[in-house]
């Protein structure tokens, strides 16, 4: 599937189940493979502290190879694990 990256950003997330998740805040890349590695539910930026940008990676953030579908809304296998503190 290709897709310009511009169009994914703000998109809404849903699972295959039907259940919203969020937006598309921010798209991380493999430049090595150059393929989306994951999207996040949480903006990433470098102002924010070592263990925000872990939260938001393992709570806030779907592998793309879950990514089923980008149409109107991006379509998902699975929710972001929440973490059990």
């Amino acid at each position: 599937m290709a897709i310009r990256l511009s169009k994914i950003y703000d998109m809404d997330i849903y699972t295959d189940g039907g259940k919203y998740l969020g937006r598309v805040r921010d798209i991380i890349l493999d430049l090595e493979k150059g393929e989306i590695h994951r999207i996040t539910l949480e903006p990433l930026n470098f102002l924010i502290s070592k263990e925000e940008w872990k939260r938001i990676i393992t709570e806030k953030s779907i592998l793309y190879k879950s990514v089923r579908s980008v149409e109107d809304v991006v379509v998902v296998t699975e929710a972001p694990k929440k973490s059990v503190a």
